[in-house]
């Protein structure tokens, strides 16, 4: 941390491709230090940072997009929540293919440009895509090792141990990663800004980008996806609950995943049994976010509580802290999750491009049952020496092996750097 500022791991990604790439998209939610991250990077060069929220830049924007993007020609042009004017994608697209200099554009995004029709061609080939999410519990530990490079190159992590139990991991899950509700005071301050983030997100970012007609739903859309977090999910069941008809849902949650609100989960198959199940799971990419909008907190997700919450919300942790350390990690990865119609489950599967395979099971208990296993022995017998490791990412305090090549392991190790033991 330097003056108060936490270091954000994504910043040497941002800065090796403004050495070979002429427009960097720096994306992502409102609110999760897009801007913060900018100032830093144009602070160590030559640069001009102008945003599209100020109503005159903005307008100087519309009016004369060639004029705006050629402003700044002799250093970095960093423009913020560059989706409020759209047309600029068609500037900036001529001005790179004049000058093809590298580190010319810095563009920041509150929306998934590349999602855009409007953008996608104008920027293929030409701009390099980066995604900084809310804060990852390893930035907020201050601890940049990479669990999935650990992971791939087969640690097993035996003599990490931990003094966080059960309640610790679901506050952390509670509290989420957005810089501006860690700093509230309590819960109910949280909640209260993201009753004000969720209203923001509708009447502005969504309207800007999208013409559908219930947007006034998206919140009570996000409530229901957040209380299928970790189960299959049936689009017909959401649309049912939720009131959204199921033929015009589709374009609500591409929107959603457009705003970095959502991630949806796919399912991995790769026939290893005729029975495997191919529905997605969707989680909220801010478990905080999830939290708030079911309503609880961790004195209301003790083990003792029907129908709680916290496996999903403890999964979609681990979900969320793979997905931003897949970010700045050197292995890449698909992040998917597996399932057949016999019940073998697989939380967490990582698939690297040459087709190596990682499988992580997360539990909201502190210990570790033979059952917890199926779905990983599963793809250890059918995948053979192309499954690197399993993971049973638990609440307990010690790592200890359980299986062939399988380990259950304190949920705390995707974060922990210090503590990573031998073997």
């Amino acid at each position: 941390m330097t003056d108060g500022v936490i270091e954000r791991f994504l910043l040497p990604r941002v800065e090796g491709a403004l050495r070979d790439t002429r427009i960097v998209v720096l994306q992502g939610a409102r609110q999760v230090g897009k801007s913060t991250l900018a100032e830093q990077i144009a602070g160590r060069r030559r640069s001009h940072v102008v945003t599209l929220d100020d109503l005159d830049v903005r307008r100087f924007a519309s009016d004369d997009p060639a004029g705006f993007v050629a402003q700044f020609p002799d250093g970095l042009l960093v423009i913020d929540e560059v989706q409020r004017v759209p047309q600029l994608i068609i500037a900036l697209k001529a001005a790179v293919d004049r000058d093809k200099r590298p580190g010319r554009y810095l563009v920041i995004g509150s929306a998934n440009l590349l999602d855009l029709a409007t953008t996608h061609e104008s920027l293929a080939g030409r701009a390099q895509p980066l995604t900084l999410h809310s804060l990852s519990q390893a930035e907020l530990a201050e601890q940049s090792a990479s669990f999935i490079d650990a992971v791939f190159s087969g640690r097993r992590f035996l003599g990490h141990s931990t003094r966080l139990t059960r309640r610790d991991y679901l506050e952390r899950a509670c509290r989420g990663g957005y810089p501006e509700a860690l700093a509230r005071s309590g819960p109910v301050r949280r909640a209260d800004w993201y009753d004000t983030y969720l209203t923001q997100i509708v009447n502005r970012d969504a309207l800007d980008l999208s013409g559908l007609q219930r947007l006034a739903d998206l919140p009570r859309l996000l409530r229901f996806i957040a209380a299928r977090s970790g189960s299959g999910m049936v689009w017909a069941s959401l649309a049912n609950d939720s009131g959204v008809p199921r033929t015009t849902l589709d374009p609500y949650i591409r929107l959603l995943e457009t705003l970095f609100l959502i991630h949806v989960l796919p399912a991995w198959t790769a026939n290893l049994t005729s029975r495997e199940v191919k529905q997605p799971k969707v989680f909220l990419l801010d478990t905080g976010l999830a939290a708030s909008l079911l309503g609880v907190a961790p004195d209301g997700l003790a083990p003792t509580v029907s129908n709680s919450p916290a496996g999903g919300l403890l999964e979609g942790l681990v979900v969320g802290e793979l997905r931003r350390q897949l970010g700045w990690s050197s292995q890449r990865a698909r992040l998917c999750h597996y399932r057949d119609q016999r019940g073998a489950e697989v939380d967490v599967v990582l698939e690297s491009p040459d087709g190596r395979v990682v499988g992580m099971e997360v539990k909201a208990a502190a210990t570790v049952h033979s059952r917890d296993l199926t779905g990983l022995m599963l793809l250890r017998d059918k995948l053979g020496d192309r499954f690197v490791g399993g993971y049973v990412l638990y609440t307990g305090d010690t790592a200890r092996v359980v299986g062939d090549r399988v380990v259950a392991l304190p949920l705390d190790a995707l974060w922990r750097s210090e503590d990573r033991g031998v073997g």
